[in-house]
């Protein structure tokens, strides 16, 4: 695991430079950080047979559905403040561009968008608000049907 001053150097040496990107793997743990803001999810399939769906779809196979992956270490937020309601709740229809969440990282707030090819409902929340959040962790299975 990376501790948050190897962190705050990457940065740091990352804004200094004039590479765009970079991308290491330390101890198992693997961290991707860009200049240019993508604002966008990573995508992938979900996994068989152990993931469990939400009670009202528990009929259902679960292996459709799409996660909603953290593309990168930090706080993830449900809504743009404390005070204001989450962007996304359970069964919220969710398309290309719209933000399901906000995650912080070195003080920065990285709004999180649905990616193009992803459309459906929300069937499950993965983290609770507030919670420190891991790079590839799912944030959101999404029911594309």
């Amino acid at each position: 695991m990376m501790d948050l001053d190897f962190l705050e150097r990457l940065i740091k040496a990352l804004d200094e430079s004039s590479l765009d990107s970079l991308e290491i793997e330390r101890g198992g743990t693997r961290v991707k950080l860009g200049k240019t803001s993508q604002h966008s999810a990573v995508v992938v399939p979900a996994p068989g047979p152990e993931v469990a769906a939400p009670p009202s779809e528990a009929s259902s196979p679960a292996s459709h559905l799409v996660e909603i992956e953290s593309p990168m270490v930090g706080t993830f937020y449900r809504g743009p403040a404390p005070d204001a309601p989450p962007y996304v709740e359970e069964g919220t229809r969710v398309g290309p561009g719209d933000t399901l969440c906000i995650i912080e990282a070195m003080k920065l707030m990285n709004e999180l968008e649905c990616e193009v090819e992803v459309k459906g409902a929300i069937v499950e929340i993965c983290v609770e608000n507030a919670q420190p959040v891991e790079f590839g962790q799912v944030l959101f299975r999404i029911d594309p049907t």
